[in-house]
């Protein structure tokens, strides 16, 4: 599948989950209100996008028009309903820088919560003390919160992501390493936005 920027993949995701919400699929208008957009302009352009890479489509059965789901994409998400989005890389060491584009993934239900969630593929060593080695791929639960001890995807001054354990306290995080050979990295609180917490993993032994 094309690969999809972040509010691309968000619009996509909500015509897919809602198309049995509407009667006709939703013009721009109702997108825009559905989706909390101020400007029908931008929510244009990504459609025009979501059109070029061949998932959704104009619909034009009633007299205000709408966007739909085109058959291809009806039929790759049929054929992978366990599908979910692999964003890309993230830092299990120094943090890198956080990654925007969309791919899909399919991942066990074991694997997942009952929440959102997405995949990324784990670079560094810094948490193979917890069993989480370079090239893993980690399930994380979108969540914007997580409880002391727990192993979430960090972004830090809104640029760089990183997977670690964190420790909150007032007026300091801490991001935790499980490598004894690396040191916890220390930070104010509003540097640091939690965008999920890991709950499940998958490996290749593959050799490549």
């Amino acid at each position: 599948m094309n690969e999809l920027t972040r509010r691309q993949r968000e619009i996509f995701d909500f015509l897919r989950d809602n198309h049995e919400k509407f009667p006709f699929p939703p013009t721009l208008d109702k997108l825009c209100s559905a989706l909390g957009m101020a400007s029908r302009g931008s929510l244009y352009k990504h459609i025009m996008a979501l059109i070029a890479a061949g998932l959704v489509e104009p619909f034009t059965g009633n007299k205000q028009g709408g966007i739909r789901l085109s058959a291809q994409a009806q039929r790759a998400y049929a054929a992978c309903e366990h599908a979910l989005p692999f964003i890309g890389r993230i830092a299990a060491g120094k943090p890198i820088e956080a990654l925007e584009n969309i791919n899909y993934m399919a991942v066990p239900e074991v694997l997942k919560s009952d929440k959102p969630c997405y995949v990324l593929q784990v670079q560094g060593d810094s948490m193979i003390e917890a069993g989480i080695f370079d090239g893993d791929w980690v399930i994380i639960e979108e969540r914007s919160y997580a409880d002391n001890g727990e192993i979430v995807v960090a972004l830090i001054g809104k640029a760089e992501a990183t997977l670690k354990y964190i420790e909150q306290s007032p007026g300091k995080v801490l991001l935790i390493p499980a490598n004894s050979n690396m040191t916890a990295m220390a930070y104010h609180p509003e540097q640091v936005e939690i965008q999920g917490v890991l709950v499940g993993q998958m490996r290749s032994y593959r050799s490549h």
